[in-house]
């Protein structure tokens, strides 16, 4: 134990990512600790949306990613070495130790794993960030209310599966935006949504429209572009819509969706008295515990439904968060290291 694989960001893409954005570099671990951190070995790195955009040099919630830094991301590892009273070697923590094989981390950033309670890798997704987001958004921001219709798009994803779920024990009409008929039939089969429409279908406005016949009071938006244009006529006076992410811009780089029709959004948002939020889920970071003992007696009897997406091998990162971006994983998307 005397280095660490560590991919970094080679350089910025314009467009898409390729491969050659990373690169894999080797370095020599840390002799030292200093007071309050730990050395830590990855066993499973989540993989998720917004590291594309800390891929570009622009302003955002956060800083970008530096070039020749090693790239952002969740993951649950095995304490080796601690400069810490709190923590030994051998116990299983979640934080945030990026695309490497080791990772030096404050102890401050770090949340203790019981592998007895739920299997590691949910905590990177059901019992993680993105139930966590999920949650957060939907309970704090949409405020469902039995009897009415939540739409969600990306809905098997970690966080749209996740909303599905929780509006349904709300006594909510839930509808599913997925991409592709092995998709819908696992919101539908699987996750229990009322419906579920193909976002790739021609007339995917049309059946929208059809299976929201009471329009929409919550629309959960993972996606934009197309989809969010079949959701503005749909919307109730007073919807809620949680803007938790925007996939289909994510390729863009810094460049703006020309494509959204903003001045009927304005005019909705005012006429309908529209609440429509983005949001960070550090944003309600105080409501994580409360989550926690919602969300794990709920997975653990199989209530809430995971589905999860392992790669393993860190050599195959950047591979799998390309797919990611290309809607190719089906699931939560977890690297499982060596």
């Amino acid at each position: 134990m005397t280095d660490n694989r560590k991919w970094v960001l080679a350089r910025r893409p314009a467009v898409e990512p390729g491969v050659a954005d990373f690169r894999l570099e080797v370095a020599p671990l840390p002799q030292q600790l200093a007071p309050g951190e730990v050395l830590v070995r990855t066993k499973f790195l989540s993989l998720d949306p917004y590291m594309r955009w800390r891929m570009n040099d622009a302003k955002s919630y956060a800083r970008p990613v530096a070039l020749g830094e090693v790239m952002v991301g969740t993951t649950v590892g095995e304490v080796v070495r601690s400069e810490s009273a709190d923590y030994a070697p051998g116990d299983l923590v979640v934080g945030a130790g990026g695309w490497q094989e080791y990772a030096v981390l404050p102890v401050a950033g770090l949340r203790k794993l019981d592998a007895a309670a739920a299997p590691l890798p949910t905590a990177l997704g059901s019992l993680g960030m993105p139930g966590f987001t999920a949650y957060a958004g939907l309970m704090k921001i949409g405020q469902p209310k039995a009897g009415e219709t939540v739409v969600v798009a990306a809905a098997t994803g970690p966080v749209g599966a996740m909303v599905g779920q929780l509006a349904r024990l709300q006594g909510c009409r839930t509808v599913a935006i997925a991409g592709g008929a092995e998709k819908c039939a696992y919101a539908l089969e699987t996750l229990k949504f009322d419906a579920a429409l193909d976002h790739r279908d021609p007339a995917f406005a049309e059946k929208l429209a059809a299976a929201c016949p009471q329009g929409i009071d919550v629309y959960f938006e993972n996606v934009g572009g197309k989809v969010w244009d079949a959701v503005i006529p749909l919307l109730n006076d007073f919807a809620r819509i949680p803007v938790c992410g925007l996939i289909s811009q994510y390729n863009l780089g810094n460049a703006a969706d020309g494509a959204t029709p903003m001045t009927a959004l304005m005019r909705d948002i005012l006429v309908k008295r529209l609440l429509l939020r983005g949001f960070i889920v550090t944003d309600f970071v105080e409501y994580r515990d409360e989550f926690l003992r919602y969300a794990t007696p709920l997975v653990a009897d199989g209530t809430l439904q995971v589905r999860e997406d392992i790669v393993d091998g860190m050599e195959n990162t950047p591979e799998a968060f390309i797919g990611l971006l290309a809607g190719r994983n089906f699931g939560k998307l977890i690297v499982r290291f060596a």
